[in-house]
């Protein structure tokens, strides 16, 4: 009776329009009050869920994502991919791919992925000729890479909820599956380009292109920064997010000259903001996490799991999909910090590494932001390509395939996000 209380006041917030970090808080109240559980307790919960030292590194890493979106950052590596991949048919639905594999690994987000990207992209697109359903579509689906390569501080959140996961494993553990996803999107981009009968671009030439690599190298190295810094061990996670937030204000004034008074300011407020969402969901979702443990939710769900088949394949699957399923109805950093406690000992029974179950998540959790009906990369992308949510949804489905294949090799074959990370041993 409690679990259903829980769930049910939980969603009931969802259905009334209330944000996900207050639906979280109302069910956990309400749970408590149930129990006859002090509430203090679950105050307790809620400010030991945010006093970790590896969260600090997040407000960093969003702040350097602004300033590049802000300081010019973007739309020089747009040129970089455009100069290099822009020459094949339909070559601007590729730059697209290329660039969001080049800026999410910088800035880490999906969001300001297809916000950034989109609006420097899709008008050029549409004014080559290419549909506007093709353009919103390659957008929004390839910038999921900006929460699978590295940094990415949906990753710092999966290690705190794991229990102190390595997130420098976490982080090299990305890279293949992030650019594998990549590749596949670029083909299917590619494919549907020909199919349509989209123009190619002149190739510009060696120099142009080395050119373009040299101008775009100092916002290049704010990833270097960033992931080489906890690589190497020189610097933790949030000292490389602070390094890497001063290297990317050095670089916007002082190289590009780019980032004035007012485009700065946006940058803090956005980052600002941003950060104070992330942080009151890991509140309100440590507490709630704390129900769930008491209630012995994962153990609960393992028995039902295991009760349907007892075969890897099959139980590893049927995670997949209702990963996909919630990611289809949540926030992404909500469902981390939700499903992390719950999902993680079934796997690990199964002999999955805590390091690629991270990487599954990111993967489709990442995919959740593009679908229907709370995709929040898909509302973007549509906002900024003008384009009915209907008419992108209906040429979508090849997009989704794509990473879906590249999410399933992720989950059978664990070489290929452990590989980098054995390397580390």
């Amino acid at each position: 009776m409690g679990l259903a209380l829980l769930f049910g006041l939980f969603f009931l917030g969802l259905l009334t329009g209330m944000p996900v970090a207050f639906a979280l808080g109302l069910a956990t109240v309400g749970g408590f009050l149930y129990e006859g559980l002090p509430l203090f307790i679950g105050f307790q919960r809620v400010l030991s869920g945010i006093s970790v030292f590896s969260l600090l590194a997040i407000p960093f890493f969003i702040f350097a994502g602004e300033l590049m979106m802000q300081g010019g950052i973007a739309a020089r590596l747009v040129r970089l991919a455009s100069s290099a991949v822009g020459w094949m048919r339909g070559g601007l639905g590729v730059v697209n791919v290329a660039s969001s594999m080049l800026f999410g690994g910088i800035s880490g987000s999906a969001v300001a992925d297809t916000s950034a990207l989109g609006s420097i992209l899709m008008p050029v697109m549409k004014e080559k000729g290419y549909d506007g359903d093709y353009a919103v579509n390659v957008t929004v689906t390839s910038s999921v890479a900006g929460v699978v390569i590295p940094p990415s501080h949906n990753m710092i959140l999966f290690a705190v909820a794991a229990g102190g996961v390595s997130v420098s494993k976490l982080f090299i553990a990305g890279i293949v599956p992030g650019i594998l996803m990549c590749v596949v999107l670029g083909l299917v981009a590619y494919g549907i380009a020909v199919k349509r009968g989209y123009p190619a671009e002149t190739f510009p030439g060696m120099r142009s292109l080395a050119i373009s690599a040299i101008v775009a190298l100092p916002g290049l190295m704010t990833a270097v920064i960033i992931v080489g810094g906890v690589l190497s061990g020189v610097m933790t996670v949030t000292e490389s997010g602070a390094f890497g937030a001063i290297w990317a204000v050095l670089v916007t004034i002082f190289v590009y000259r780019e980032l004035t008074w007012e485009k700065f300011r946006a940058a803090v407020v956005s980052a600002v903001r941003t950060t104070a969402l992330v942080m009151l969901l890991v509140a309100t979702a440590s507490a709630f996490s704390y129900l769930l443990t008491l209630y012995r939710v994962p153990d609960l769900l393992a028995g039902a799991v295991t009760g349907i088949s007892d075969n890897p394949i099959v139980i590893l699957l049927l995670l997949n999909l209702v990963l996909l399923g919630l990611g289809m109805i949540m926030d992404m950093a909500a469902l981390i910090l939700i499903t992390t406690p719950i999902f993680l000992p079934v796997v690990v029974g199964l002999g999955m590494d805590p390091i690629q179950f991270g990487v599954v998540l990111m993967m489709n959790l990442g995919l959740g932001l593009c679908t229907p009906p709370v995709g929040a990369c898909l509302f973007v992308g549509c906002v900024v390509g003008n384009v009915r949510i209907e008419q992108a949804i209906r040429t979508i489905w090849p997009f989704y395939l794509a990473i879906f294949t590249a999410l399933m090799l992720v989950t059978y074959v664990p070489a290929v996000s452990m590989y980098l990370p054995g390397l580390m041993e």
